[in-house]
């Protein structure tokens, strides 16, 4: 059974690094790639509105944003990535320090 997930993050509003940014996720390094597969992670799509970011995952029911964070945590090239990809983004309102992408809440689903 598959999980979906839905997250929030912001980029900081500079046309300039957002191309940048956007340019990086044309060509994910191939470790960020395995990274994410080896964590249960089946798709990941991100979607972008102004400087809003959105991901949708979908998972293994196994995967766990707790897991991924201790895996994420002992890779060195998924923590390289993680500072490149901070000098684009900026925390969400509300967010804790060093929090990065919040997880949404779902509040409609039609069916």
């Amino acid at each position: 059974m598959m999980k979906k997930y839905c997250l929030a993050l912001d980029l900081i509003d500079d046309p300039n690094l957002i191309e940048e940014y956007k340019a990086f996720h044309k060509n994910v390094w191939p470790e960020i790639i395995e990274s994410i597969k080896e964590s249960g992670i089946r798709n990941l799509e991100i979607y972008i509105v102004a400087n809003r970011l959105f991901m949708i995952i979908e998972a293994d029911a196994a995967f766990s944003f707790e897991e991924k964070g201790k895996l994420d945590a002992a890779n060195p090239k998924v923590q390289e990535w993680e500072a490149l990809m901070w000098k684009f983004q900026k925390a969400l309102p509300g967010a804790q320090p060093g929090e990065k992408w919040l997880l949404m809440d779902k509040i409609f689903e039609l069916s």
